[in-house]
């Protein structure tokens, strides 16, 4: 991996001449992406703004149903939540992707070819897994208020004035970028693990579906992971 990073450093010079490969990946990770990511989080929403209520049921003014459910969404839920789904379907791509090209020797015909791998393959992954991660969560962000104000208003009778009004009253623009920081490391981390275990796919269908395995699991550990020292990082106590 560390080996990897370091090509793709020497890589990122001749971005500009891979943008049409940068494009196509920005289409396949992230627009295609987005139907998963909106359904994902219209119930994400809706189930954080129904157990809030609950939780805030005879303590908490029903007034601060917002606040608590948009810094949960856009601190957290959102971010790690988005990730993880990208993971499952864009990390599986990855994997199987570039593992069918490894074991197939495509990959070796490139280098014949005198093409780099690195440049044509992992980079414009990786550059688009960084830009099109914070823009899902930025649509997850909004469509995950809009389910929790849908609960909010039908089943908690709270009007939308005061869910909204709450979602402002301690939302910062440090949250906000804090949440989109998260999401750019996680497409990094979605991107390099899938080309990763691609690159070092052997044995044929069996080694590929192996590879697939083991990048949706890998990078779904290191999400959580890297979110806890990402948190302690941005969010000091």
């Amino acid at each position: 991996m560390a080996i990897m990073v370091l090509r793709l450093l020497a890589t990122l010079p001749k971005l500009f001449s891979s943008m049409r490969l940068v494009l196509q990946q920005m289409l396949a990770m992230g627009v295609r992406s987005l139907p998963l990511v909106i359904l994902t989080s219209a119930f994400t929403g809706a189930v954080s703004a129904w157990q809030a209520a609950y939780q805030f049921q005879n303590y908490v003014p029903m007034r601060y149903l917002g606040t608590a459910v948009g810094k949960a969404v856009i601190i957290e839920l959102a971010p790690v939540l988005t990730a993880l789904v990208v993971a499952g379907r864009v990390g599986a791509s990855i994997a199987a992707e570039v593992g069918t090209m490894r074991v197939t020797e495509q990959i070796d015909a490139l280098e014949v070819m005198g093409i780099d791998p690195n440049r044509y393959l992992i980079l414009p992954r990786v550059v688009s897994g960084f830009i099109m991660m914070p823009i899902l969560v930025m649509f997850a962000n909004f469509i995950a208020i809009l389910g929790a104000l849908i609960v909010a208003v039908a089943l908690v009778h709270l009007s939308s004035e005061t869910f909204l009004n709450g979602v402002r009253m301690f939302m910062t623009a440090s949250d906000v970028l804090a949440g989109l920081t998260k999401a750019a490391i996680f497409g990094i981390i979605i991107s390099m693990i899938g080309c990763f275990y691609g690159f070092n796919a052997k044995g044929g269908a069996e080694g590929v579906g192996r590879a697939t395995t083991g990048a949706v699991v890998t990078a779904s550990v290191l999400i959580l992971v890297s979110d806890y020292f990402v948190a302690t990082v941005l969010f000091r106590v």
